[in-house]
C-alpha cells in the first residue's frame, strides 16, 4: 500500500465511531451488513451512520453492494491486508522482534490434531441455537470435538420449544444448561479450536480475544424465541432453525481439519455458511 493511501486509510479510522463500524464489519467479514443492522448493534443514528460509511468507502476500507433493494457494507479484505501489511512491512520492517505479533507468523504452523478439537457456540440467550449446535456437534461429531456453547446474556434456563426439538431428533439434553461466556474466560479454561457465534447480536457485540488464535465462525440465524403466533408456529420455526444448523455442522464435521493449513481451514468455514445461505435462498 502506499504511504499515502495508508495516511488516508488510518486518517479515516481515527474517529472513534468509523473506527467502531469497521470493527463490527471485521467481525461479520467476509459477509456483507445491511445499514440497518449495523444502526442497531451501535445505537447510532441513521445520519451518523451514513456519513461513516461513506467515508469508509472513500477510504477503500470498506465496499458496498447493492442486492435486491438493499444495500451490504463489507470490509474489503484486501485493502485491510494492504494496510495491515504496510504496518509490519515497511513501519516495523517485519521484524518480530519489533512486533511481538509477528512472531507466531515467522514460526511454521503445526498440523491440526485429528481429534479432540474444542468448539464454542456463542449467541446472547444460549437457550435455544447455541445449545441446538452444541447437542448437534456433541452427537454428530462422533468423539472428535468437544462441544460447548454460552451466552453473553443467559437466562436460567433453556428453551423449552429447543428442549422437545432436540429430543424428538433423538439427543440426550440431560446435561445441558445456560452458561455465561465468562466461564471459558477464566485461567485454566478450556483453549478453543474453534468459536461460532449463531446469531447477529453474539457477532456485533464487542467479545475479548480468545486464547490461541481459535478459527471463528458466524452462522448467524434469526432467534426462535422472539417467533410469535401459536405453540404449534413456534414449534415449527424451532424446527428450522434446529434444521439450518444440523446443515452447517454436517458439513463442518466432514472438513478434513488435520490436513487443511490454517488459512484454508477458515476459507472452508466461511464457505458453509455462504453454501447454507444460498440453500436456504434456494
Amino acid at each position: 500500500m502506499e504511504p499515502y493511501c495508508a495516511a488516508t486509510a488510518f486518517s479515516t479510522l481515527g474517529h472513534p465511531g468509523r473506527l467502531a463500524v469497521f470493527r463490527l464489519l471485521m467481525r461479520f467479514a467476509p459477509r456483507g451488513v445491511r445499514p440497518t443492522e449495523i444502526a442497531q448493534a451501535l445505537a447510532l443514528k441513521p445520519n451518523t451512520l451514513s456519513h461513516h460509511l461513506s467515508d469508509l468507502v472513500a477510504s477503500g476500507l470498506v465496499q458496498v453492494e447493492r442486492q435486491g433493494r438493499s444495500l451490504f457494507y463489507s470490509v474489503d479484505l484486501d485493502a485491510t491486508e494492504g494496510l495491515i501489511g504496510y504496518l509490519a512491512l515497511h513501519v516495523g520492517r517485519a521484524r518480530p522482534d519489533l512486533i511481538p505479533s509477528l512472531r507466531p507468523a515467522c514460526k511454521e504452523t503445526p498440523p491440526m490434531r485429528d481429534t479432540g478439537y474444542n468448539v464454542l457456540f456463542i449467541c446472547s440467550g444460549n437457550s435455544a441455537r447455541s445449545i441446538f449446535a452444541e447437542a448437534l456437534l456433541r452427537d454428530l461429531g462422533k468423539g472428535r470435538f468437544n462441544a460447548c456453547s454460552a451466552g453473553t446474556r443467559p437466562g436460567t434456563q433453556l428453551n423449552p420449544f429447543a428442549l422437545e426439538v432436540l429430543a424428538r431428533n433423538g439427543h440426550d439434553t440431560s446435561s445441558l444448561r445456560s452458561k455465561h461466556i465468562s466461564e471459558f474466560q477464566q485461567p485454566g479454561a478450556l483453549v478453543m479450536d474453534f468459536v461460532f457465534t449463531v446469531c447477529d447480536t453474539a457477532a456485533a457485540e464487542e467479545c475479548p480475544p480468545w486464547p490461541g488464535q481459535p478459527i471463528t465462525g458466524h452462522w448467524g440465524l434469526p432467534d426462535p424465541v422472539k417467533a410469535a403466533g401459536t405453540a404449534a408456529e413456534k414449534a415449527l420455526v424451532f424446527a428450522q432453525t434446529y434444521g439450518a444448523l444440523r446443515r452447517r455442522i454436517e458439513a463442518f464435521v466432514e472438513l478434513p481439519i488435520a490436513s487443511l493449513d490454517r488459512i484454508s481451514l477458515q476459507a472452508q468455514v466461511d464457505r458453509i455458511d455462504f453454501d447454507a445461505l444460498n440453500h436456504a435462498e434456494g
